[in-house]
């Protein structure tokens, strides 16, 4: 690794070590809970949600890389779909519980341990696909980065796909009867208070956003121990402009209108398990994909 890319683990070596505990202690109630479909999969559903299922194309006999990959189960959908797949996560619990979902559903995977800004030193093979979604770059605090590092694990030609939350959306919270704690954490909102502009959008250079919440997005499980969490803003233009200082070419941007979580009690989830503003409500973009190719 280079001393830049080392650089957001030595300054924010709280956030990390915060944010790991968290991915650690959740990891057994995700696979237990019936949002990640662990049984369905095990029993031959395809658990990706639709917006992969489409833009995600043929894999087959391609190399690709799940970066920040929690317990697996979309790297393992993705090995259904003809990829040679590895996950890498910073969790020990996640990559334990990788390793065994993979035994049980008999598919050939790897998965490593570790910090994604030290992916290219602990994955000396590059790729044709680099895979990032559903919550994922909000826990990095160096979007450059980052895209250095996805830039360091594609071969020539290899592409990046990325599915995220929008960054407009996530600027937005329900807030009525939340408690705020003396150093800026928000807890959790009132179902029935309004939407309205609460976290910025524009980065805030070695800051994060704390939070403090008593679940997991799931919405199931028992009162977690570790409940805080920092978490950082990359606006479109950070994320696009961190790509392309990065070597890489986009060729696919879209804007959707749903995401993978309830972002806000108010959103609908529909029958394809995606959640969405209800009826009547003025659309919002509530997430994006891209691809970018390194030439």
């Amino acid at each position: 690794m280079t001393e830049a890319n080392t650089e957001p683990k030595q300054i924010h070596g709280e956030s990390f070590a915060l944010n790991r505990a968290r991915w650690d202690e959740v990891v057994a109630i995700h696979v237990a809970s019936p949002f990640y479909r662990v049984k369905e999969f095990l029993a031959g559903a395809d658990i990706l949600l639709p917006i992969e299922r489409r833009e995600i194309g043929d894999l087959g006999g391609k190399s690709l890389i799940h970066l920040q990959c929690h317990f697996g189960l979309d790297t393992l959908a993705l090995a259904r779909r003809g990829a040679n797949v590895t996950g890498l996560d910073f969790s020990t619990k996640a990559i334990a519980a990788a390793r065994d979902l993979a035994r049980e559903a008999g598919i050939d995977a790897r998965f490593v341990e570790g910090n994604v800004y030290d992916a290219p030193a602990l994955v000396t093979e590059r790729f044709d696909v680099a895979y990032v979604s559903w919550g994922a770059i909000n826990w990095l605090p160096d979007i450059r980065g980052w895209a250095r590092v996805v830039a360091a694990m594609l071969k020539p030609g290899g592409e990046l796909y990325l599915l995220e939350g929008h960054p407009f959306a996530l600027t937005l919270d329900q807030l009525g009867s939340e408690t705020i704690a003396a150093d800026g954490a928000i807890g959790q909102s009132d179902p029935a208070a309004a939407l309205r502009p609460a976290f910025p959008y524009f980065r805030e250079t070695g800051r994060p956003l704390v939070f403090e919440m008593e679940q997991t997005y799931t919405g199931d499980g028992p009162k977690l121990v570790h409940t805080r969490t920092h978490e950082f803003v990359h606006g479109i233009g950070d994320i696009l402009g961190a790509l392309l200082e990065a070597g890489l070419t986009l060729t696919m941007f879209r804007e959707h209108d749903a995401c993978a979580w309830a972002m806000w009690p108010l959103l609908v989830e529909g029958e394809d398990r995606m959640f969405r503003l209800p009826a009547g409500a003025p659309s919002l973009p509530l997430s994006f994909s891209l691809r970018a190719r390194l030439d």
